[in-house]
């Protein structure tokens, strides 16, 4: 799919599709789960995602699932640096390597709202938008 610029503003940020998102995926596809693959990838932030979307919801702890969704996002605020990013723009959700860093957003929404951050929940909701996406969209990858 090509990610046309229809915006006056930076084109669509997309993160290699080598490097650690894609170690991580290779170790879960081969049966490791996301912990076991930590040490396989752990700048990879679709591991830390699926930690903290497990934490939130099979293990009921929101501190687990903040920690590791913050994890996900600086790693994956890493990854969108190195690939361009200046702060703002679209990072699109379709585009597979994306997806890491986006869901880790959407965990760390959530969590940080379980835990009392309500402000910062509101923030990494309107980063998802400002990002060309919206909770749903993101929610429906996992």
């Amino acid at each position: 799919m090509s990610h046309e610029n229809l915006l006056d503003g930076p084109a669509p940020t997309l993160l290699p599709a080598a490097g650690p998102d894609a170690d991580a995926r290779a170790a879960l596809s081969s049966g490791r789960n996301p912990r076991e693959a930590v040490p396989a990838a752990p700048a990879a932030s679709i591991l830390w995602a699926q930690l903290a979307e497990r934490a939130l919801s099979d293990d009921g702890d929101p501190v687990a699932a903040y920690a590791y969704a913050r994890t996900g996002y600086h790693r994956g605020l890493d990854a969108l640096r190195r690939a361009g990013w200046h702060g703002r723009g679209p990072i699109p959700a379709d585009h597979i390597p994306n997806q890491g860093f986006l869901r880790s957003l959407l965990a760390l929404a959530e969590a940080a709202e379980a835990i009392g951050e309500s402000e910062e929940a509101t923030r990494c909701e309107t980063f998802l938008t400002d990002s060309g996406t919206s909770v749903s969209e993101v929610a429906n990858l996992r």
